[in-house]
């Protein structure tokens, strides 16, 4: 798949020289999200191996808060990729899976062994569901990648999530927290740089001062080199994308989220 070295995509993601010692972690270091995936097809035993990794992961209390539901018909997979913003690698991906965040088996399990699970409206379990869904969803995408498969998460999941709600049947307490597109990529995706190391790990004590300017600099010439038009400072953009009406309608996800039977507290 990709094949960059971890002092390579040291060098992508900060612009600098790697330190001595670094350990070669390409598998980890050269990911990139893909958009473009072929037409060969992922064995299904294979996705097993996958899921196997994602249930691998850590999770909170074994309580594994978490669901993924596959979608492989075409006609449900053009209901959610125009649900998503339409986006076209919805469509051409070997898989598709909703991740969710599920509290609905976890209820039903409780009150089945008497218990009263009253717990599973507060704001703590809806936060730790997440957090187990996203934790194996990334066990599943590393596990991917090292089988030289390519992955691109899916935010705009949650632009309509009554649709996909409906769309894939999902009951009370379930909630599409992101999409996972998943096969074998044709396109030219390049690594994106990311913050210098001290702008996201801070020792013994947060520091607030963070070097954005060099970061806005490098991302200049990223976005030229993938012909972006429009602002280059990634401070500008990023701050755009955190103003209401700029995030797809997922502003309402309070109420989403309690109109699927999870009404926090």
């Amino acid at each position: 798949m990709f094949e960059e070295s971890s002092a390579q995509a040291w060098r992508l993601r900060y612009g600098s020289e790697p330190p001595v010692g670094l350990p070669e972690l390409d598998r980890l270091t050269a990911h990139r999200s893909v958009r473009k995936f072929s037409a060969e097809p992922v064995p299904e035993p294979v996705v097993q191996g996958l899921v196997l990794a994602a249930q691998s992961a850590a999770t909170s209390s074994n309580l594994q808060m978490w669901t993924l539901v596959s979608v492989q018909d075409p006609e449900a997979r053009e209901r959610i990729a125009l649900a998503c913003g339409d986006q076209q690698q919805i469509r051409d991906a070997a898989w598709f899976f909703a991740v969710c965040a599920d509290l609905h088996r976890l209820d039903a399990a409780a009150r089945a062994a008497g218990e009263e699970p009253d717990a599973l409206t507060t704001k703590e379990m809806f936060l730790a569901a997440v957090i187990d869904a996203a934790l194996a969803a990334e066990r599943l995408v590393c596990a991917a990648e090292d089988q030289g498969l390519g992955t691109c998460y899916i935010g705009a999941l949650r632009n309509q999530p009554e649709q996909i709600r409906e769309i894939l049947g999902l009951p009370d307490r379930v909630f599409g927290v992101f999409g996972l597109c998943l096969g074998h990529p044709v396109d030219g995706a390049e690594i994106k740089p990311r913050l210098a190391q001290p702008g996201v790990w801070h020792r013994e004590s947060y520091q607030a001062a963070t070097d954005i300017e060099e970061y806005n600099l490098r991302m200049k010439t990223f976005y030229e080199s993938q012909r972006m038009s429009g602002d280059h400072s990634w401070a500008a953009r990023s701050g755009r994308r955190c103003r209401k009406g700029k995030i797809s309608g997922r502003e309402a996800v309070t109420r989403w989220v309690q109109e699927f039977g999870l009404d926090l507290e």
